[in-house]
């Protein structure tokens, strides 16, 4: 892993798409990996909360990572005028270590870039950072020592927030390459920045509202929910824009408050937007949400998105509708 480094930018939370039968979608699947490539992602966390890891099987979760693994290595051998995808995944979910060993075990052997442990998997009964740091250490010596890890703070079953001391063993351990942030805190995580500085641990910020303020502070970049509607902007914002500017001020305005669509029944709202309004075939059925609840009311939310999406990407010299 010595001259391993994390891509920095834009990593969207992949959504998994289902067919009317409920079985997952693999060309729609190959298609979402095209979209984000095409519109100018760095990497995909694939295999996360996003892509409803906790109502998949385990040779799901494994499938869903050998399509984008396999699909974005094609994009790259097609395309050498940028850098390929990075692909995180993560995929543990069980309670029982033995488990979890053999669930990550079977993400990292599908070729991903780097694997990603979820908080809340350790010391499940959260008895401190010391009982963390031990569980999390033997399990990560039951993967492969040339593997490339991260940590995810995924909100469910519940939100595990890394402290000061977690961060700094993950950073010192050496094995860990990437963090995303729910914290939702700009001034904590300019400090968690401070606490990785002169390491190879990156920070990714996956709240859209704080954005820009720790992308000033140091932030390695996005990866979260809105990724999937409006990738473009955040492509933008991250590679196009002077960050003190006040154009980079206005984006971030914009995506502060279009963030809030996030609770409109996702990922059925994400799946519908893709559907409708950027060629992707995809139903909007979901496992961790029942579609009856995206309602009429909510899909003209979406379509109205869609429209300033639009206005927005005019103002910015892109494209954001197919």
């Amino acid at each position: 892993m010595k001259n391993f480094c994390v891509t920095k930018g834009v990593y969207p939370t992949m959504i998994t798409p289902y067919k009317k039968d409920g079985s997952i979608d693999e060309d729609a699947v190959r298609a979402l990996v095209r979209f984000y490539f095409e519109a100018g992602c760095d990497g995909i966390f694939a295999v996360c909360q996003s892509s409803e890891i906790f109502y998949l099987s385990l040779a799901e979760r494994v499938r869903l990572a050998e399509l984008v693994v396999k699909e974005a290595r094609a994009l790259a051998a097609r395309d050498k005028s940028r850098a390929p995808l990075m692909i995180v995944a993560s995929g543990h979910v069980s309670d029982d270590p033995a488990a979890q060993s053999e669930e990550l075990n079977a993400i990292a052997a599908t070729g991903v870039d780097a694997l990603i442990l979820i908080s809340n998997r350790m010391d499940i009964a959260n008895a401190g950072d010391e009982a963390w740091i031990a569980e999390t250490k033997a399990l990560i010596a039951t993967l492969p020592a040339d593997l490339p890890l991260g940590v995810y703070e995924c909100p469910k079953p519940y939100k595990r927030l890394l402290s000061e001391r977690m961060i700094k063993w993950c950073a010192e351990s050496g094995r860990f390459y990437f963090v995303k942030d729910t914290c939702c805190d700009a001034a904590l995580i300019e400090k968690r920045l401070a606490w990785c500085r002169g390491t190879q641990l990156e920070i990714f910020n996956a709240n859209a509202q704080t954005l820009l303020e720790t992308l000033r502070a140091g932030a390695a970049g996005y990866c979260g929910v809105m990724a999937n509607f409006h990738p473009e902007l955040y492509v933008k914002l991250y590679h196009g824009l002077d960050f003190s500017s006040q154009e980079a001020a206005l984006l971030q305005s914009y995506l502060c408050l279009a963030a809030t669509t996030e609770s409109l029944t996702y990922p059925c709202c994400a799946k519908d937007y893709l559907a409708r309004f950027r060629g992707l075939t995809m139903e909007c059925a979901a496992r961790s949400n029942d579609v009856k609840s995206y309602t009429p009311y909510q899909r003209g939310c979406v379509a109205q998105l869609a429209l300033l999406d639009a206005k927005m990407m005019e103002s910015i010299g892109g494209k954001c509708h197919e």
